[in-house]
């Protein structure tokens, strides 16, 4: 709209509509890098989760092989005590050996993973209701204040823009996010 002291014509038109473009396009730009950011987080706390389990299963295989191994010495050693032709030696090894059986047996190999350790389905978010405010994005069509006026950068617009991006935020990505209620009278028609 023409200000006070500028004439109506085609170059200020054109003027005032590439404004709002770029206006428009650096609204867009600042959704595009919000959503960028929270992908790079949520990414990021998928991978931390998949590096603990897969370095507590490494340290579970690297558990069960040493004591797999062990028990594999422990048999050979009884098969080859049983091989010994002279009671009295046979005797004094199977002392050793079944303490070193009964030890075995008591270690616990019982630290394994739950059922459905492998599973990453928690990392799952509901973007259904940020979707659909997205598709309903209009300009906004009340007729702007004296304040307004001015052009966007006056300070009150990105406010309020701000507090709306902030309700959108999704919330931290460790747990499955349901489905979120929209807001009663959330005014979509503003950008």
């Amino acid at each position: 709209m023409a200000g006070p002291g500028q004439s109506l014509s085609p170059t200020v038109l054109q003027d005032n509509g590439r404004r709002q473009k770029q206006h428009l396009g650096l609204r867009f730009d600042s959704l595009y890098s919000i959503l960028e950011e929270r992908k790079k987080e949520l990414l990021q706390s998928i991978a931390r989760e998949q590096e603990a389990k897969v370095q507590r299963v490494r340290g579970l295989i690297r558990q069960y092989g040493d004591h797999l191994e062990a028990s594999s010495k422990l048999v050979e050693s009884a098969i080859q005590a049983m091989e010994e032709p002279q009671m009295a030696v046979y005797l004094q090894h199977s002392k050793e050996l079944l303490k070193k059986i009964t030890d075995m047996s008591k270690v616990s190999m019982s630290s394994r993973p739950e059922p459905g350790y492998e599973n990453m389905d928690h990392f799952s978010i509901n973007v259904d209701y940020v979707a659909e405010m997205l598709r309903t994005i209009e300009f906004q069509t009340e007729q702007l204040g004296e304040d307004e006026a001015d052009g966007p950068g006056d300070g009150s617009e990105a406010a309020a823009d701000e507090d709306r991006l902030d309700s959108l935020e999704a919330p931290e990505a460790t747990e499955d996010v349901g489905p979120r209620q929209k807001p009663a009278s959330s005014p979509h028609g503003q950008h």
